[in-house]
């Protein structure tokens, strides 16, 4: 490379970087000084994102609203499921004294649960008993040996 390219070079860079430090820099100061004495220059510069966080926000929020609430109706109708006094009212609406009098004292002992969960249709599998006999060795050689 010629030596005269290099020096011409570096002339130019030492030129740029005393402009910059000797004029540049104070213009550059000045301008963001006012800038940052603007009130709000910020926040019209981003407004933009600002609305489209905001967007994204209601969105997401109301979207969890929406699971939330119907979360907690399917547990309150679970729950209203589960009352134990509930077979009562029905016996009670329906005029059956014989069932509410069954369902008053199931659930006085704490068996109310299990009054309501019972179907006739459930069948319980029973276990089943193996007719084959464990391998046993004939003789204690045949024990010894292996």
């Amino acid at each position: 490379m010629n030596p005269d390219l290099i020096i011409l070079f570096t002339g130019e860079i030492l030129i740029i970087l005393a402009l910059y430090r000797f004029l540049l820099r104070d213009w550059v100061i000045d301008k963001w000084e006012e800038k940052i004495e603007e009130e709000g220059w910020l926040v019209v510069k981003l407004e933009p994102v600002i609305e489209e966080i905001e967007d994204r926000m209601h969105d997401k929020l109301q979207s969890f609203q929406d699971t939330f609430f119907g979360s907690v109706g399917q547990m309150v109708k679970k729950g209203k499921e589960l009352d134990p006094m509930n077979n009562i009212r029905k016996a009670a609406k329906n005029g059956d004294w014989t069932s509410m009098l069954v369902e008053y004292a199931a659930n006085k002992s704490g068996l109310g649960g299990l009054l309501g969960n019972e179907s006739p249709t459930e069948h319980v599998k029973e276990g089943e008993t193996s007719q084959k006999q464990p391998l046993k060795p004939s003789k204690l050689k045949d024990l010894l040996n292996k």
